[in-house]
């Protein structure tokens, strides 16, 4: 009898610290805030039963006319144990059009960031200034500056004399003092850093809203190649591009598309530069393609998807993939999701994800659902994905 007892006890304890386990993990997974449709209900997507429930002194209503209303709800797990409480706001799906289109980037820096510091006659200015690479170079004198040139100009000028430089690191402005010394070798006054003003490359546009013209693309923000740091935005534009060369994908090895900027195609404008992709707006629509409703980030489920995206001119096709993983916690900037390229036809072009794929669109049960974003290096076939839910959010502030 007391042997039961202590296997029972034994099984009662490990069956507690399981659902502490399950409480404890959940409350830091699932993200603080969910949009829901008119009816406000919240399904999640969890191996565990977990369901909301309004908190008190909630009064939540579907026939509000005050769109976006928010509310408080407590998760809780099997419908009995409070996990946390988050935010609840009601919205109406945006209807969005799915593209898959290759766009061309032309991206202005705001300011010119530094890519690299090095020696001049054995002198490195730069890094007697505390320059480091990664910085953005904003003003030379209390004059803004933003192409190389202008950079190039005020050093040449300067005549060793010491030049007052504000710059940004890590999103606070320094000041700081650079003194040029002169190149026996180059016959000329240099300050020992490389610096870059521009960037181009070519991305796929993820949707597009009618009502207001503006889109969404790429799916992960456009960073220095050298630096590795989000290239700050003054001033873009987007292009036409055609595809006309895939180099296929393989572990280790990572493929691209290749693609030409053409003088016809849409045109538009670059707004942003953000952690979750790119935004603007567009002359006219990509596609003819009808919108579709947006997914909540909960409304994503593992298992068949589709991506839209163009390996071979200018037209997109649609592609079968598998959702294989779901990350539904705050602060995945890009991998919210893991896919995997099921479908032949793209698997035999490209060995599966390639660069310039990014922004591809996923579609799901007739939503938009996310955007590629990144290729597994070890494995081709496979990478992660953001949900659109994100993105539409980031392209909102942008229209602020």
């Amino acid at each position: 009898m007391r042997k039961k007892v202590r296997i029972f006890a034994a099984v009662t304890d490990l069956f507690l610290l399981l659902l502490c386990a399950a409480v404890v993990y959940y409350s830091t997974a699932l993200p603080d805030r969910y949009y829901v449709n008119s009816d406000g209900k919240l399904t999640l997507p969890c191996v565990f039963d977990i369901s909301g429930e309004f908190a008190e002194n909630t009064l939540y209503s579907s026939n509000s006319s005050d769109k976006n209303v928010k509310n408080t709800m407590t998760l809780k797990l099997f419908g009995i144990i409070p996990i946390k409480d988050v935010d609840i706001t009601e919205v109406d799906a945006p209807l969005l059009v799915p593209c898959g289109e290759p766009f061309g980037i032309k991206l202005l820096s705001d300011g010119v960031m530094v890519v690299g510091v090095g020696d001049v006659d054995g002198n490195s200015p730069a890094t007697v200034a505390g320059i480091e690479v990664g910085d953005v170079i904003i003003s030379f004198d209390g004059s803004e500056v933003c192409t190389n040139s202008e950079i190039q100009e005020i050093i040449s000028s300067c005549k060793g004399e010491a030049i007052d430089v504000t710059l940004l690191r890590g999103g606070k402005e320094i000041t700081t003092e650079l003194v040029p010394v002169y190149s026996d070798s180059s016959k000329c006054y240099r300050a020992g850093m490389w610096v870059r003003d521009s960037t181009a490359g070519i991305g796929t546009l993820t949707f597009y809203e009618p009502s207001t013209g503006s889109f969404g693309g790429l799916g992960h923000p456009v960073c220095d190649v050298d630096t590795g740091e989000i290239v700050p935005l003054s001033s873009g534009e987007v292009c036409g591009v055609c595809i006309n060369d895939v180099v296929r994908g393989s572990a280790g090895s990572p493929g691209e598309l290749v693609g030409a900027f053409i003088p016809s195609g849409n045109t538009g404008v670059l707004l942003s530069n953000t952690p979750s992709g790119l935004f603007g707006t567009l002359s006219q629509s990509p596609t003819d393609a009808a919108a579709i409703p947006m997914a909540m980030r909960q409304e994503v489920a593992v298992g068949k998807a589709y991506i839209l995206s163009t390996i071979d001119g200018t037209t997109a096709e649609m592609y079968e993939i598998s959702i294989e993983k779901i990350i539904l916690r705050d602060n995945d900037e890009g991998k919210n999701m893991v896919i995997r390229v099921t479908d032949e036809r793209l698997l035999e072009k490209t060995g599966g994800i390639v660069q310039g794929m990014s922004g591809s669109p996923i579609i799901q049960d007739g939503k938009l659902v996310g955007a590629v974003t990144h290729v597994f290096v070890n494995d081709s076939t496979k990478g992660y994905a953001i949900f659109c839910e994100n993105m539409y959010e980031e392209m909102l502030k942008t229209a602020e």
